[in-house]
């Protein structure tokens, strides 16, 4: 049995995963020194206990995020490996010297609710930068992992438990109107960071099973150009052989995809799923008619 030989990265990949996660961490120290933290809004993680910390001890805050995430740089290292551990080190780097160098200006907004939303949109998009390109800049999340192997509770539910604790935390230091807006700014922040990662154009898995699955999937290929696979399936209540269709269309082709089916089986069974990520195949766009 042959071993697959793991590929290392070609020079410039390297350099764009470089470029991007300065860019993504630049933009974090952005969204927290222009928007966030001179309107006493905070963001989850290590980073809000980073200003509430600094707010309290008027020590820099780039100061608090480097040190606070010191010891999940080394926990990153043997959980995930090498070169998440120094892209890490990189981003967090990039965003505590940044917030230092910003920590001057002037904010560009003094109503909060506008910092908000701002700070927590370019907050979202930085994060989800580095994490696109095998970073991070907060260490809750390996914390989650490694409590998760010992915890009924999954990975997601330990960072929000963290989050929400982190966040009514702020009502105490910055009041809770403060904290209310820290919420909002999380959430935003939030699903940007979702947008960033998997994109405005998301892929989406479709399964068809219809008696007539071979005049839809030639219409499938013909009318939205996305290649099909059939595949061999069993009624489990009837115990007949079905065939079933497979493909994979963009957002944007779905209402063309349930017309297709529609058209030649309004009984045809249809499942429409997210994907965040796809490679290789015949997956090219093509025009719909």
């Amino acid at each position: 049995m042959i071993t697959p030989q793991h590929s290392r990265a070609t020079r410039v990949q390297l350099i764009k995963r470089a470029i991007f996660i300065l860019l993504g961490a630049s933009l974090v120290a952005v969204g927290l020194e222009i928007f966030l933290v001179p309107n006493n809004i905070i963001d989850g993680g290590v980073v809000g206990i980073s200003i509430i910390l600094s707010h309290l001890t008027s020590v820099p805050l780039g100061i608090f995020l480097f040190v606070l995430n010191l010891p999940f740089f080394f926990l990153g290292y043997k959980q995930i490996g090498k070169t998440f551990a120094l892209s890490t080190v990189v981003g967090v780097a990039v965003m505590s010297i940044g917030t230092t160098l910003l920590h001057p200006v002037p904010p560009l907004t003094i109503d909060p609710l506008l910092a908000a939303v701002f700070g927590g949109m370019i907050l979202g998009v930085g994060v989800g930068m580095v994490i696109r390109y095998g970073g991070s800049l907060d260490g809750t999340e390996i914390v989650a992992i490694l409590v998760n192997k010992k915890s009924p509770f999954s990975v997601g539910e330990i960072v929000m438990f963290f989050n929400l604790f982190i966040l009514a935390s702020a009502g105490f230091v910055f009041g809770w109107d403060h904290a209310m807006y820290s919420l909002i700014a999380y959430y935003i922040a939030f699903k940007m960071i979702d947008i960033t990662i998997e994109g405005f154009d998301e892929s989406k898995s479709v399964w068809i099973i219809s008696d007539s699955y071979r005049e839809i999937g030639e219409a499938i290929l013909d009318r939205l150009g996305r290649g099909v696979t059939y595949l061999n399936g069993e009624g489990g209540f009837t115990g007949g052989e079905k065939r079933v269709i497979f493909c994979v269309i963009t957002r944007l082709e779905e209402a063309k995809m349930k017309s297709i089916v529609e058209d030649y089986d309004p009984k045809a069974f249809l499942a429409v799923g997210n994907i965040h990520d796809v490679k290789g195949g015949r997956f090219k766009k093509k025009d719909i008619h």
